[in-house]
């Protein structure tokens, strides 16, 4: 059995214990109440046949009749009500009536009736006179009744005996019990009926969810559900459609890493096979001396530097995965970064001055900076080497000044610039700008990824400005030694 249907049972059966106990409470109090209402209407019948027939001498008051003629005419009307009475007198002798054999009154109840007690009974059986039969079980209130003299002296003078049938009794109890458990059954089989379907609607709105899910299971993350954020089953419909939006994103995340891995190994290997190509037809031409004397020193430097390019491609992804892992140690200290600055101008010079570039260098005579001397230097020389590339008969800019507990350092060029999608994109591994521009270079599409985990691992943040054709601005912010320790997670 479903879970939602299992509720539902525990909820009608919570129900329904409650409908049976308030109706047991129910039936009990209204036979308690059947019973009071009866004693209640016994006593008025016993207060009017002590008006109608007792009779108290005014000579003599100790004298007491009854009258006989009005007791019979009693009988008669209360008998068509189901109604007997019985009048003792005051020594518990039967005054009325006198063809019927009735015990006296016990010494226990009669004690009560002398304090002026009204005793109830129930169940008790009269016999029969004539054929000693025993008559039905009834129901029977004794009332004593006084007279107070003058002086204020109260004085029994007779008790009074009024009873009902228990027949009759329970005749109106039952019926009042079929009146109430009939709306009670009712009241009971609608409210099944109603938690029935209402764990129908939800057992089919979670039903719906198992089928998405089912649909996300077998790789289908455009599955979107309706929601009216109306109760649980919504927020969790809700938590379900994130979920699979985040499904979605990280999908489109991974097929566009996938494509960048792709294109990464198809540039990585491109660039390994020119350099190896190279390097092994001059070997080859070494060998069987096809390279004229005057050339060999000149095809020696070739091979140099085609190495030095594998090298560089190889330590590059080797240098992006340690920083990733955080297997790097900086030793972070404080220095001073104009001669890191001179120097990186100087080394950077030829190849800036072979794209007609200008480098110029706008820093004071003396700026602190607390980081890794090595890693700053690499962090600088990467982006300035990345401005010159995609600089042709322009300026590269590179500006330093002191910030509030910081140190800001600027590189501009005036060079194609990029688009917001470029920009958008330029940290992440393998992702070239400009492929067809990188290829000229033999860039690997690591450059800028190394630089933006170098910036984090120092505590500090990079930011790039750019537009098509206007050129691009680097902006590095390097905290100082307190400030930096305020950020160990970035």
């Amino acid at each position: 059995m479903k879970l939602i249907y299992q509720q539902m049972l525990a909820f009608f059966a919570v129900i329904a214990t409650v409908l049976i106990l308030l109706g047991i409470s129910f039936s009990r109090s209204t036979r308690s109440m059947v019973y009071m209402n009866t004693w209640s209407t016994l006593e008025k019948y016993a207060n009017s046949l002590v008006e109608q027939a007792v009779r108290v001498s005014a000579q003599n008051n100790r004298r007491v009749s009854f009258d006989t003629d009005s007791l019979e005419s009693s009988e008669l009307l209360l008998q068509n009500q189901s109604v007997h009475f019985t009048v003792y007198n005051a020594r518990n002798a039967v005054v009325f009536p006198d063809n019927v054999y009735m015990s006296k009154i016990n010494t226990r109840d009669w004690k009560k009736l002398q304090k002026g007690e009204i005793v109830h009974k129930v169940a008790d059986r009269n016999v029969n006179r004539q054929n000693g039969q025993p008559q039905p079980a009834m129901t029977d209130i004794l009332k004593p009744y006084f007279y107070t003299n003058n002086k204020g002296n109260k004085r029994l003078i007779a008790v009074i005996r009024v009873g009902a049938f228990i027949s009759d009794i329970n005749t109106n109890i039952n019926q009042i019990n079929k009146n109430l458990i009939r709306p009670l059954i009712i009241s009971s089989l609608v409210a099944l009926g109603f938690a029935f379907l209402l764990a129908s609607f939800s057992n089919m709105r979670i039903n719906r969810l198992r089928r998405a899910t089912k649909q996300v299971a077998k790789g289908n993350y455009d599955v979107k559900l309706k929601t009216n954020h109306r109760d649980e089953i919504d927020d969790l419909t809700n938590d379900f459609n994130g979920m699979i939006s985040s499904l979605r994103e990280s999908r489109e995340e991974i097929k566009h890493q996938e494509e960048r891995r792709r294109t990464f190994m198809a540039d990585a290997a491109h660039e390994m096979r020119t350099p190896l190509t190279t390097i092994n037809g001059l070997l080859e031409g070494l060998a069987y001396d096809a390279i004229p004397e005057e050339s060999k020193e000149q095809s020696i430097k070739l091979m140099r530097d085609e190495t030095n390019r594998l090298i560089r491609l190889v330590n590059e992804n080797l240098d992006y995965e340690n920083i990733r892992a955080n297997k790097i140690r900086l030793n972070k200290q404080e220095f001073d970064a104009v001669d890191a600055f001179t120097n990186l101008v100087e080394q950077l010079q030829r190849k800036a001055e072979a794209k007609n570039d200008t480098l110029e260098l706008q820093v004071p005579k003396q700026i602190s900076v607390y980081a890794d001397y090595d890693r700053f230097v690499q962090i600088i020389f990467n982006i300035t080497q990345n401005a010159i590339q995609f600089t042709e008969n322009g300026t590269i800019t590179i500006n330093a000044q002191r910030g509030f507990e910081e140190t800001i350092v600027r590189i501009s060029d005036t060079g194609i610039g990029m688009s917001k999608e470029q920009l958008a994109n330029i940290w992440e591994r393998y992702y070239k700008a400009d492929p067809s521009r990188n290829a000229k270079y033999g860039e690997s599409g690591l450059g800028l990824a190394i630089v933006h985990q170098l910036v984090q691992q120092h505590g500090g943040t990079i930011e790039v400005t750019s537009k098509p054709d206007q050129g691009t601005t680097f902006t590095i912010i390097f905290p100082d030694k307190f400030q930096s320790k305020k950020k160990p997670g970035q």
